[in-house]
């Protein structure tokens, strides 16, 4: 008897699914990168005695370095979408410097009784510093896949850093008729140095590479607020009083970096 085979008798091949990576889960990594920021700083010179007259000066400046560090954040994929927060801390060589110019009106006087000249306007050389050794941030991140395998993200929140800055204030000797004796000037240095919290945003774009590992580029903006020194005493005769600045850092910095993916770096499709 002749059978007739229906459709349901031949082996049925499984449907082959391709797989897609899965961003859900802890990762850590390193990077290496660059910073350039601007610095400003303000010095004031209080007068504590009938030779001088107060002085308000600021500059700004540019600070820039190499730096490097170290990653670790959590990611949450929903469909296309990705939810995280990323926490890092870096070392960086960024620092710079910056002079100008404090003008001191002085009768000039002079080490010995004798005929004074009369007064000049002294100017005296303020030089200023600023580095930035270390800071760490702490943020969230929404980001975007336009394929399974790459992100463009955006992230912001908590910066925190150290901000080491000096001001140094030079007087020339001053002007004296022969034969007496002119002062024979100095300097005076306010360091000062504080760790500060501020806010950080930023823009990266991060991509698949193999098993667990992804690379990322990144930009950052950082703004740590300002610091002020206490009062420095100023005992360059004939200006006597005290010295004090504030300093304000903000940064930039491009980074690229590798991360590694805890966990099952595919699922499958459906």
């Amino acid at each position: 008897m002749t059978q007739v085979a229906s459709a349901a008798d031949f082996p049925v091949k499984a449907t082959a699914y391709g797989a897609v990576y899965n961003w859900t889960g802890f990762y850590a990594g390193v990077n290496v990168g660059g910073g350039w920021g601007r610095s400003s700083v303000d010095a004031s010179f209080d007068p504590r005695s009938r030779f001088d007259t107060a002085v308000a000066n600021s500059t700004s400046g540019r600070i820039s370095g190499a730096l490097g560090g170290l990653q670790a954040g959590y990611n949450m994929q929903i469909n296309r979408l990705i939810f995280g927060v990323e926490t890092d801390i870096q070392a960086t060589g960024q620092q710079g410097k910056g002079q100008s110019t404090a003008s001191l009106t002085s009768p000039n006087e002079c080490l010995a009784p004798c005929v004074q000249p009369p007064p000049t306007v002294t100017n005296a050389p303020l030089n200023h510093s600023q580095s930035l050794p270390w800071f760490g941030t702490l943020r969230g991140r929404i980001g975007f896949m336009p394929s399974d395998r790459s992100l463009f993200y955006v992230t912001g929140g908590l910066a925190y850093g150290e901000i080491d800055a000096s001001t140094t204030l030079t007087v020339a000797p001053q002007v004296c008729l022969a034969p007496c004796t002119p002062n024979p000037g100095g300097s005076i240095t306010s360091n000062f140095g504080q760790a500060k919290l501020g806010w950080v945003v930023g823009a990266g774009f991060e991509s698949a590479l193999v098993g667990g590992w992804t690379g990322k580029i990144e930009y950052l903006h950082l703004d740590f607020g300002s610091i002020s020194s206490g009062l420095t005493q100023v005992a360059i005769w004939p200006f006597v009083g005290t010295l004090q600045a504030s300093s304000r850092l903000t940064d930039d910095i491009v980074r690229v970096g590798v991360n590694y993916r805890f966990g099952n770096a595919a699922v499958a499709k459906y």
